[in-house]
């Protein structure tokens, strides 16, 4: 099991990745057969490869990640909580709380990001 500080930096590389728009980066922190489910309820992406095509299109927004509070860890999950900034002001941004599950090597193997409408800021209605 992964300890309390490889969860912890695991967490703070994938906010690193994000902010230098470096899929690869985030795709390395996955075990092969990882999923990613962002938003919860949505569709659930499985496997490096198509982990990378979502970081690859999530990035190119140009949204940059913003911690809210301290990583939480227990046994061998890590909830955070941290803003996608679209603009430098953050008026344009979505409030989110992820969670990783971690294998015994310490590669995420499940990732969930709880968001909804109701944590969308500064976006317009369509």
């Amino acid at each position: 099991m992964p300890t309390e500080q490889q969860m912890i930096r695991a967490v703070h590389d994938y906010v690193t990745a994000f902010d230098k728009a470096d899929p690869e980066s985030a795709v390395a922190l996955f075990a092969e057969n990882g999923t990613v489910e962002d938003p919860v309820g949505a569709q659930i992406i499985q496997g490096r490869a198509a982990i990378r095509e979502f970081y690859t299109r999530a990035m190119a927004g140009g949204a940059r990640l913003r911690l809210e509070g301290p990583v939480r860890t227990i046994a061998n999950y890590a909830a955070f909580a941290f803003s996608a900034l679209f603009d430098p002001s953050g008026e344009k941004r979505i409030e989110i709380i992820d969670t990783f599950r971690f294998d015994d090597q310490g590669k995420v193997v499940e990732m969930r990001a709880f968001w909804g409408p109701g944590n969308m800021h500064g976006f317009r209605a369509k």
